[in-house]
């Protein structure tokens, strides 16, 4: 294709790809080098996009800056990443290319990416972000980087140290840059570019072009071209998207009713940490689904069986993190299920893109915590009705004569379909049949007969209770509280994420432990060196009493925020209470294991590893 074809113009013109010429077009076209080329055939890249046919050339020739409209999941962080790594092979001594992303997420998985880009030892990439070591990323930007992908705080922080200079730099990019102004970084971006080098070319990759992106394009872009692919977001996504508010604790719940609920379930659960993934995963299993995890620290092998099996749908159910879920494209999934709201718009249409495809129709279901509908969840609407043309609706939870219901005339209706398929001819099984009925009512028999087959899965019993939880928030600052019913006490137990410990092992410790049933440990929530949780009042009198007379087992103590709430007495109060007992002595609180602190806080200064040693004591169970 000429660029003539294109139809190019500039100041705040299209350029427009027709769709007809997309198959005529490849990588080696756009003047992309041996080297590049390599690496996009190791990459398994094999048609440019239509976003990717649009800049490559432009950032490979000319002085123009650009502005490329272009959808999330349509290549553009190798539309400009591809660019960026041929041309910028050369060590001159400082950094040469700045990338900012809304997200730390997304700054890394931009610099993973461009990562994967380098053949050679040149460029180097860095990312930085809030949220992690400034000293190691100032380590890193020491010993050299060609490019630096990172969220606008962290960039000005580094600015500001000195550390981090864009005085010289070549490119300027800016990526999502309708998701930058909405979660309020124009200032950030300003400030940022009024210390970059002001020859340096700026592009710009929005999903959308409002007035604000204009506005930063005439202050520092001087002239520049647009470029879009055809036709971008002029129709709504197929996609049914629904959100439920939820109780943390009671997320797995409602993703079993979910599952339940759809006769042929073929999805994928979004998570945001490799533990959960594995948590998630775990806890469907136990409950006779087939579904495997996926995120970083599954080999590459092992990740490549289970996308074979999920594409074949031996699996049903893949429960993975977003770094993990890259590239994964799969036609027919039924769901997308967002376990926990992404942290921007950009990466929600991206999920929620993995179902609806080739013109059907999908699901997308986003569980959302009280705590989230305020903030969180209103920008995410509003990212939605901007990138996606949709709009998500709040939800209900099915309730579990619902569930049942489903569930009966699904099986019910394979049974009949069986029944029809059977011979009639007389076998061992009529002969026996005629048995039975002989000396007993054939209805009777027949019931009996289901009762045995599909008894359990029609029981209520298989599933919990699920708390109402309303989206409506409160002013409070302390909004997130677990109440606690009169015949139930919460604890606060020295078990955590550091003990190799996560809600399921809890809740089977304290079901061996105490010989209760493991959906009677309620209500938990972990923390690295602790967790809370939530049991019978009985169960709870016989935990703290086994954990005052056996110092090999966790220091246990009722929590005195759920205490507050008058249903029980404050866990602060009997403590101080043993300690007159004792003489009043000020130790004795001590010896228990906590400092003074304010009410509701926990310190503990002794037995702080009692859990790992328990879970060691008792190698031979499994948790």
């Amino acid at each position: 294709m000429e660029n003539d074809d294109l139809n190019l113009q500039t100041g705040q013109d299209s350029a427009l790809m027709p769709e007809s010429n997309d198959d005529a077009i490849s990588f080696a076209d756009l003047g992309l080098d041996e080297i590049t080329l390599e690496a996009i055939k190791k990459k398994g890249f094999v048609t440019p996009s239509p976003i990717q046919q649009l800049a490559i050339p432009r950032l490979l020739s000319g002085e123009a800056n650009v502005i490329a409209r272009a959808r999330t999941g349509t290549g553009k962080t190798a539309a400009f990443g591809l660019p960026l790594v041929q041309t910028l092979r050369e060590d001159k001594g400082y950094v040469r290319a700045i990338i900012l992303e809304p997200t730390r997420e997304l700054a890394m998985q931009t610099c993973t990416e461009l990562s994967s880009f380098t053949t050679g030892k040149f460029p180097r990439n860095t990312v930085v972000y809030g949220g992690a070591s400034m000293g190691e990323q100032i380590r890193a930007l020491k010993r050299g980087a060609e490019i630096v992908t990172g969220t606008p705080g962290r960039v000005q922080d580094l600015m500001e140290r000195g550390v981090l200079d864009i005085s010289k730099i070549e490119y300027f990019i800016l990526d999502e840059g309708d998701e930058m102004l909405d979660m309020g970084f124009v200032d950030d971006i300003e400030k940022i570019f009024s210390e970059a080098n002001p020859e340096c070319r700026v592009l710009l990759f929005s999903a959308t072009i409002p007035k604000p992106i204009l506005k930063i394009a005439e202050k520092f872009m001087g002239e520049y071209e647009i470029v879009e692919e055809e036709g971008v977001v002029e129709e709504p996504l197929l996609i049914d998207q629904k959100y439920w508010v939820l109780r943390p604790d009671d997320k797995i719940e409602a993703l079993v009713r979910l599952i339940d609920m759809t006769p042929d379930f073929y999805g994928i659960v979004f998570v945001q940490k490799k533990t959960d993934a594995d948590y998630v995963s775990r806890a469907l299993d136990e409950k006779g689904y087939e579904v495997a995890a996926l995120h970083g620290d599954i080999p590459q092998s092992q990740r490549e069986k289970i996308l074979a099996r999920f594409r074949n749908g031996k699996t049903r159910i893949v429960v993975a993190t977003d770094v993990a879920a890259r590239g994964i494209d799969i036609e027919g999934l039924t769901h997308v299920v967002n376990y926990e709201l992404p942290f921007d718009g950009a990466t929600y249409v991206h999920r929620i893109g993995r179902t609806g495809r080739a013109g059907s129709s999908g699901t997308a279901v986003t569980f959302v915590t009280p705590q989230e509908t305020r903030r969180k969840l209103r920008f995410l609407i509003q990212a939605v009705k901007r990138n996606a043309k949709g709009e998500i609706k709040e939800g209900k939870v099915p309730s579990v004569p619902e569930v049942l219901e489903v569930k009966k005339e699904r099986l019910f209706s394979r049974l009949k379909e069986k029944l029809q398929n059977c011979s009639s001819s007389e076998d061992a099984f009529s002969s026996f049949a005629q048995e039975l009925c002989s000396e007993n009512e054939p209805v009777s028999v027949l019931a009996s007969l289901l009762k045995t087959i599909y008894g359990k899965e029609l029981d209520e019993s298989r599933y919990s209770k699920i708390g109402e939880a309303s989206s409506k928030m409160s002013s409070s600052r302390n909004e997130r509280r677990t109440f606690v019913s009169e015949n139930q006490m919460r604890l606060y137990v020295q078990m955590g994420w550091h003990d190799g410990y996560n809600p399921k092992k809890i809740a089977d410790f304290f079901s061996k432990l105490l010989h209760i049933r493991g959906k009677d440990v309620d209500a938990i929530d972990m923390a690295d060196k602790f967790c809370l949780l939530t049991l019978p009042v009985e169960a709870a009198k016989k935990a703290l009493s086994l954990s005052k007379d056996d110092m090999s087992l966790p220091h246990m103590h009722q929590d005195s925020k759920s205490a507050a709430d008058g249903f029980k007495e404050s866990g602060r109060r009997s403590y101080r209470d043993r300690g007159a007992r004792n003489g009043g002595r000020a130790s004795s609180f001590k010896e228990r294991g906590f400092s003074r602190q304010k009410p509701g806080v926990h310190t503990a200064t002794k037995r702080n590893s009692k859990a790992a040693i328990y879970k060691k004591s008792r190698a031979s169970d499994e948790y």
